[in-house]
């Protein structure tokens, strides 16, 4: 064994084991609870930062698809109305599906950029798609 494969050898045992699943974007989860006949995200701020999103943007969206007012108070939202998880999820997933993930490589690693009169282009730093979006 020649001192290369004696190298290549050694640099191969100290990297770090591949993961198990392969995805490395795991979709967040909100964190809620009802108080009265309102619906309070309490990790608003955090599933934003972590989608690299604006909150307006998905405060906009779940007002929307939900026809319920909200406001963004500090880290959290508070919805007008009593609303089930499997709902927020449901919304939540559809989001990202929209707003997040590139419809090409299906990778999460997108930016939103605004050209001019409401037209948004969402930029896949993978792959470099680009696409339109539609709010």
């Amino acid at each position: 064994m020649s001192d290369y494969e004696k190298l290549l050898e050694n640099i191969y045992q100290k990297l770090p084991e591949k993961g198990q699943s392969g995805e490395r974007f795991e979709p967040p989860k909100f964190e809620y609870f009802i108080e009265g006949n309102k619906t309070i995200i309490k990790n608003f701020k955090n599933v934003c930062d972590k989608l690299r999103r604006n909150p307006k943007l998905l405060l906009k969206f779940l007002t929307k698809e939900l026809a319920v007012p909200g406001e963004i108070q500090g880290d959290r939202v508070v919805l007008q109305r009593r609303l089930l998880a499997e709902i927020l999820d449901k919304k939540l997933s559809e989001f990202i599906e929209k707003f997040v993930i590139c419809k090409e490589c299906k990778r999460p690693d997108t930016n939103l950029q605004e050209v001019g009169r409401g037209i948004v282009i969402m930029l896949c730093e993978s792959c470099g798609a680009r696409r339109t979006i539609k709010e």
